[in-house]
């Protein structure tokens, strides 16, 4: 026979079960969160009445089905996360609530040769312009996602030694940002936090098991196993580009011959086009060109296509996912990239690896991974603090 404290305690968890759900789906109908969490349908109803008479979550009318029923999402008074992402050559800030709802966001260029502190001295400028915008106090955050181009340590905030931008290696911008802002700071590579924004907003929905690719500057690998972000026990889990494909190839950053980045990457690439078309070539205007039907861009993204399709074959070899996802400029070329992935697949993978395999394009673009950032924060936040604060009963207006 349960006693009341036992009573009381399973309550709770069932209160952060329901919690939990909807924060990292942004919302749910109230069969849906009884499905998640294998709670019953009355009991469902009952805490989701609990946790709208005390300001914890908002719950609208919608269909499912063709039948009515309530979406639960929480409220937009919880509070509310940020996302910085640092790319090779821009920054990019968001601001979102815990209802998944972007607020504000901003992006702008990033002088390559910036030192880390330059970097976060803008991204601190940017996330406090963002808020005076929106009219949101700092206290209202929740947390902080990071996102930086490069292998990082995920206990320490420490970045790795083959990081794109230059200076930042050996820093710690986790803990910097979070003196800065004096808020929690969650960082993490811009590959994990491009699967992550394609996971919960973009071309991963549904998939419990995929790989997302971002080819850019580098070559990096966001791994998401059983609906998780697979990081390895040093963070450097996805690192795709230092598969070497020829060991008497070109020399990598890395100080390895061959790696698949070195076939692939802007810095490698773009070079067989200068030629033709002037040293200030771009990613994005390659493609254009290319579908514009120029012979010697397509050729170039044929061929890093095929390359890309051969470190995928691996993948799927190793950890069979369900879907890979094509991050970055280049997934803007549509088949012209897609169909060469394909093909290594085919014909470099096991067969039955490669026959449940889809590879798709970024849904998201440029925005996957500072989406991915707010996912972050979305993921690792706890779930008690949303049910033990007060809730104001004025809430910020979005733009």
């Amino acid at each position: 026979m349960e006693t009341p404290g036992s009573q009381s305690s399973l309550h709770r968890a069932n209160l952060e079960r329901v919690v939990r759900a909807v924060r990292m789906a942004g919302s749910l109908t109230q069969a849906e969160i009884a499905r998640s969490t294998g709670l019953s349908a009355a009991t469902v109803s009952n805490i989701v009445r609990e946790l709208k008479d005390g300001g914890t979550v908002d719950v609208t009318p919608t269909s499912s089905g063709g039948r009515r029923a309530r979406s639960v999402s929480l409220s937009g008074n919880a509070g509310i996360v940020v996302g910085v992402d640092f790319g090779h050559t821009h920054l990019r800030v968001a601001i979102g609530n815990l209802a998944h709802r972007v607020l504000a966001e901003e992006a702008e260029p990033l002088d390559v040769d910036a030192s880390a502190t330059q970097g976060l001295d803008r991204a601190e400028h940017l996330v406090r312009s963002l808020l005076a915008q929106t009219g949101i106090s700092r206290e209202k955050i929740v947390g902080v996602g990071l996102g930086v181009p490069g292998p990082i340590d995920v206990e320490s905030g420490v970045l790795g030694s083959t990081a794109i931008l230059p200076g930042w290696a050996g820093t710690n911008p986790r803990d910097d940002l979070a003196g800065r802002l004096g808020v929690p700071v969650h960082v993490d590579n811009d590959a994990n936090l491009g699967a992550l924004g394609e996971l919960v907003w973009g071309a991963g929905r549904g998939a419990a098991d995929l790989a997302y690719i971002k080819v850019a500057s580098g070559v990096g690998a966001g791994l998401v196993i059983n609906g998780r972000i697979y990081r390895g026990p040093g963070g450097t889990a996805g690192e795709i580009g230092h598969i070497t494909l020829d060991e008497a190839g070109p020399v990598c950053r890395c100080g390895n011959r061959g790696c698949l980045e070195t076939f692939t990457a802007a810095r490698y690439v773009l070079p067989l086009l200068h030629s033709a078309h002037g040293p200030d070539l771009t990613v994005a205007r390659m493609v254009e060109l290319a579908r514009e039907g120029d012979p010697g861009c397509r050729r170039v993204i044929s061929d890093v296509g095929r390359h890309i399709g051969s470190g995928v074959a691996n993948l799927c070899n190793l950890l069979n996912p369900s879907r890979v996802v094509l991050g970055g400029d280049l997934a803007d070329s549509g088949e012209l990239v897609l169909a060469p992935i394909r093909e290594s697949v085919s014909r470099y993978a096991i067969p039955s690896a490669a026959r449940r395999l889809e590879v798709v394009p970024s849904a998201l673009g440029g925005r996957a991974e500072v989406l991915g950032a707010l996912a972050l924060v979305l993921s690792e936040m706890g779930d008690s603090s949303l049910l033990d604060e007060p809730r104001p009963a004025d809430a910020p207006a979005p733009v």
